[in-house]
């Protein structure tokens, strides 16, 4: 059974002496965690139910069986885009150097999401040696083994810019140019487009991809279907829409389709 005097704030995990530790709370719809860093690096991850997590640098959405690495001291904030099921851990520093020190979003295996399950059954301070300290040694080992997905949205600090990308992310479907931005904010269509790889590392419409794979993933996860999504983002063809989902991501938006659709097992308690 689960340890029953397990706290769900993240600030009694962060001096635990162990290196993983690992946190489980449910989240209702709408809920916003104001930013705050940790001590320790996380994996934030949530089983069931999506997030959206902010820092001073980038948006990232996170469907189940996806993950955001987010190295230790960094700021963010979250909030869950509907009810939340959240499984996440805190590495110690030190084990957490290999990891690299950027946020990125990873593919959580089968295996590495039981291991997580697994360790939420231990006291938080699990005995060592034991089953707990072998759990910590597998997650850390699924860790590096996980593959990034190409999916972040860089964030500019040009007021302009943040006015232009705010509005986007609210309506990713929308047909405005870079011309229709441009007016809307005060600025020249030139400036806009010399601002967007000066302040976010990527040209516009890389930019706006980025978004549209955001906005997709979210709604695979709901269960839409490619032709529902492709049109809400207003491209011209799901298969217009289908080649850019897999000339970045390396796979077909009906990959992931078919992924959450099969329901997960479920943990026993």
């Amino acid at each position: 059974m689960p340890d029953a005097s397990r706290s769900t704030d993240h600030r009694d995990y962060q001096r635990v002496p162990r290196v993983v530790t690992a946190l489980a709370r449910d989240t209702e719809h709408g809920v916003t965690a104001p930013a705050h860093s940790h001590e320790r690096a996380q994996l934030l991850y949530a089983t069931q139910g999506l997030m959206r997590v902010q820092t001073d640098g980038g948006v990232w959405i996170l469907p189940p069986r996806r993950a955001l690495w987010i190295p230790s001291g960094v700021t963010h904030h979250w909030t869950s885009v509907s009810k939340v099921t959240m499984h996440t851990i805190y590495v110690e520093p030190g084990a957490a150097r290999q990891f690299g020190d950027s946020c990125r979003v990873i593919e959580v295996s089968p295996l590495l999401r039981e291991l997580i399950l697994a360790l939420l059954d231990e006291p938080i301070e699990y005995p060592i040696p034991g089953r707990g300290e072998h759990l910590a040694m597998l997650i850390l080992s699924e860790l590096k083994a996980a593959e990034t997905v190409p999916i972040a949205i860089p964030w500019p600090r040009d007021r302009r810019l943040v006015a232009v990308c705010s509005a986007i992310m609210a309506d990713p479907g929308s047909s405005r140019n870079i011309e229709q931005w441009a007016d809307e904010v005060g600025a020249s269509a030139r400036t806009l487009i010399r601002l967007f790889p000066k302040e976010t590392g990527l040209h516009y419409r890389q930019w706006v991809q980025q978004v549209h794979l955001a906005e997709a993933f979210n709604r695979l996860a709901q269960g839409q279907s490619v032709g529902e999504i492709a049109a809400t983002l207003g491209y011209a063809s799901p298969s217009a829409f289908s080649a850019m989902f897999r000339r970045i991501l390396g796979k077909t938006p009906q990959h992931y389709l078919t992924e959450w659709r099969q329901p997960l097992t479920q943990h026993p308690a």
